[in-house]
């Protein structure tokens, strides 16, 4: 038996590895979480590491509880003026697409591979959910951005998917091991656990925000504590009443990171770096629970149940789902391609394995490998499908201010970024000529690489971004100001 500082100096030092290869692969093109993975198989009984680690018990619970951050810290990112115009695609794509992916997967494996139906529907639930994570930290390594609306939708899709290849999962798997329930059972469940889960999930935050602005700590570490003992709570309350506490999390960070409370930076930094732990230790656990001499076995099948995922049964369901839609082809093509798979997959993989039924130790491997072939095949290539189709544009670097402004309850004062046009009527004069509403200050100007100390007879120039201190019922007016056009003479 290892000692507990031994077992502290090898998730340490995996977590050193991960991170100092992730920093150095960049540049590669190849999704982190493929890495991570890769060290937790070079680590285990199979690689130069040796360890031996079967127990997918714990693989499960360190894979539910990173979800649980994963999935609040998402919510708590996305930005609700940007994902409600797709609110309606990504929720269809999120319920009914996943829905037509599994099922193509399930017919693909009775036709072709002569399993049941239910057996079938097993693996396609599984492979069901996508990664956005992995497509952005693609994108991001080689400075691309997309156009339209497609980033808030994969990343609202993406984010809201995993509780319905949960549900099918769990559905499909009560179907196999129970044998009086019901397709009507199954329907009934959907909508109790989807309608609970949202319900506890919008109840909770809102508890949350008024508990966060009402509770004054003399101590600020205190309220990262307090989320992170909030984002289980929600996800156990929910859970423990058969209700969906994966989407009652991320509903929770989704209406807690749209509200007005204290410490709202602090938190967003926090949870993001929670995020990345939980995304490590997870793809770490799942890469040490592989036996990559067992994939050998499988990979002809795997193949091809990968192929038809990344081909036909992933863009069946976006372009079903899509039909109606203002999404063109092209951007319809693009979403397709996009549908990475991620450690969800290999985390619910595990779920039959507990369940002992026949032939789990197969459908993981099958599982795994997929999630290997689908960062490999998609992964590197979506730079060059997003420049084919059209769809990639320049991405723009966020600029840090040396500034912060952390509201305060009741406080109608927010800090904003206001960038000035080429065409702006505010080039060349200076700010005390602007006529700014008494309540709005000029604090920092952002010009080039350098940042401006403004007074009153400071000119503001094209391509500055202003930090701009406002009353939030007179920022339309002050925006307007910064925005008005020369009148050509």
């Amino acid at each position: 038996m290892l000692s507990f500082e031994y077992l502290i100096l090898i998730a340490s030092s995996l977590i050193l590895l991960s991170i100092a290869i992730a920093k150095f692969s960049d540049n590669l093109g190849v999704p982190t979480l493929l890495l991570f993975l890769g060290i937790g198989m070079l680590a285990g009984s199979d690689g130069p590491g040796g360890i031996y680690f079967d127990d997918a018990k714990l693989s499960q619970s360190i894979g539910i509880v990173a979800l649980i951050f994963i999935l609040f810290a998402g919510g708590l990112d996305t930005k609700w003026n940007e994902v409600r115009p797709v609110l309606k695609e990504a929720s269809i794509l999120a319920t009914l697409g996943v829905l037509i992916t599994a099922l193509s997967i399930a017919l693909l494996m009775v036709y072709v591979f002569n399993l049941s139906f239910l057996n079938g529907l097993l693996l396609g639930a599984i492979v069901s959910s996508t990664d956005a994570a992995a497509v952005f930290s693609v994108l991001r390594s080689k400075n691309v951005s997309l156009k339209g609306n497609l980033k808030p939708l994969l990343e609202l899709e993406s984010g809201s998917n995993d509780p319905m290849a949960v549900f099918l999962t769990i559905g499909t798997l009560q179907m196999l091991t129970i044998a009086d329930t019901a397709w009507s059972d199954i329907v009934l469940l959907f909508f109790y656990q989807m309608g609970i889960g949202a319900l506890f999930g919008f109840g909770f935050a809102k508890g949350m925000v008024l508990t966060l602005n009402r509770l004054k700590f003399s101590y600020e570490g205190i309220y990262p504590v307090l989320a992170i003992a909030f984002a289980g709570f929600t996800y156990a309350a929910t859970a423990l009443v058969n209700g969906s506490g994966f989407l009652a999390v991320y509903i929770a960070g989704l209406v807690v990171g749209n509200s007005d409370i204290i410490q709202k930076k602090s938190l967003l930094r926090f949870f993001d770096g929670l995020s990345w732990l939980g995304q490590i230790a997870m793809f770490l656990t799942l890469g040490l629970l592989a036996f990559p001499h067992q994939l050998v076995t499988i990979i002809g099948s795997g193949m091809v149940i990968s192929l038809f995922l990344i081909l036909i049964a992933r863009p069946l369901g976006v372009f079903l789902s899509l039909a109606v839609s203002r999404f063109s082809t092209k951007e319809k093509i693009f979403i397709s391609w996009v549908g990475l798979r991620g450690a969800v997959p290999i985390v619910l993989a595990t779920f039959p394995l507990l369940a002992k039924t026949p032939d789990a130790q197969i459908l993981f491997n099958i599982v795994f490998f997929i999630v290997l072939t689908s960062a490999l095949l998609q992964g590197w290539s979506l730079p060059v499908v997003a420049k084919i189709l059209g769809l990639d544009q320049p991405m723009k670097k966020k600029r840090n201010h040396p500034i912060e402004f952390a509201a305060m309850e009741n406080s109608d004062t927010q800090l904003v970024d206001i960038v000035i046009p080429f065409n702006s009527d505010v080039i060349g004069r200076p700010i005390v000529e602007l006529g700014l509403p008494g309540d709005s200050l000029v604090v920092l100007i952002s010009r080039s690489d350098n940042f401006v100390v403004p007074s009153g007879g400071t000119s503001i120039e094209d391509g500055d971004t202003l930090l701009v201190l406002v009353n939030k019922h007179n920022l339309p007016a002050v925006r307007e100001i910064f925005s008005r056009q020369k009148v050509k003479e």
